[in-house]
């Protein structure tokens, strides 16, 4: 496997990059290619549900972008240290029912020597919000980015 910078130790401004990759990714709703981001033997805990290897990555996130339609996701560096980083996060999706959410979330990664994330942790509380509510749409757009995502 390929090093996927940047590489622990992190500073700043790769801390910074890692997470701005680490979004864009997720904006592609592509399972195949967020999991490469993760090492084959990645263990996730994710809400109530715990994952281990590539393959679960993959099954876990299909399931998910199916049931989460218009999937649209912030995320914000919030601490770095060495090969880890701790993000929050925001995402509105909508529901089979129509129903919109806004899900705000915590992440703890820690990453090997070769910049793939071999641990996830993940705390996500959802909130129902109106259509007229919503902030996220699509990708960050270029102007955006490097800026905070407000909380409400």
């Amino acid at each position: 496997m390929t090093a996927r910078p940047p590489l622990p130790p992190f500073t700043r401004e790769t801390a910074a990059q890692k997470v701005q990759a680490a979004e864009d990714t997720w904006n592609t709703r592509d399972p195949r290619k967020v999991a490469l981001a993760y090492s084959e033997d990645s263990v996730w805990r994710n809400r109530d549900t715990f994952l281990t290897g590539r393959a679960e990555i993959i099954g876990f996130l299909t399931a998910k972008w199916a049931r989460e339609e218009e999937y649209a996701l912030r995320k914000d560096l919030w601490a770095f240290d060495g090969n880890r980083i701790a993000v929050r996060f925001q995402y509105e999706s909508r529901d089979a029912h129509g129903r919109w959410w806004r899900s705000y979330g915590n992440e703890l990664w820690e990453f090997d020597g070769r910049g793939l994330m071999t641990r996830r942790e993940a705390s996500i509380d959802d909130v129902p919000i109106e259509e007229g509510e919503r902030r996220i749409h699509g990708p960050r757009p270029e102007a955006e980015r490097g800026r905070t995502f407000p909380l409400q």
